[in-house]
């Protein structure tokens, strides 16, 4: 079953969609169980990381994506990060 963009960011308010955003970067990592993924997008200075058990298909520079995400800030060092917290993520 495909989830609807619009059904939630209704049910949720907080969440955001971006639809034909170009990828400038892709990266994948392993953490544990996990694959840690993080997207840059033209003109958008702030990451988009998602995490999955399995991989994710490569993202090539140029692709188009549509996003769903929470923004969401992460401390490392004592420093604080914003980023977004993908939960949605289709090829456009």
């Amino acid at each position: 079953m495909q989830s609807d963009p619009k059904k939630l960011t209704k049910a949720h308010h907080e969440l955001t969609h971006s639809e034909d955003r170009k990828v400038m970067s892709h990266t994948q990592r392993e953490q544990d169980d996990w694959f840690i993924n993080s997207i840059m997008i033209e003109d958008c200075e702030v990451p988009f990381k998602f995490k999955r058990k399995s991989k994710y298909k490569t993202l090539l520079k140029g692709q188009r994506i549509n996003l769903t995400y929470y923004p969401k800030t992460e401390t490392v060092a004592g420093l604080d990060f914003e980023t977004m917290r993908v939960v949605r993520i289709k090829s456009a």
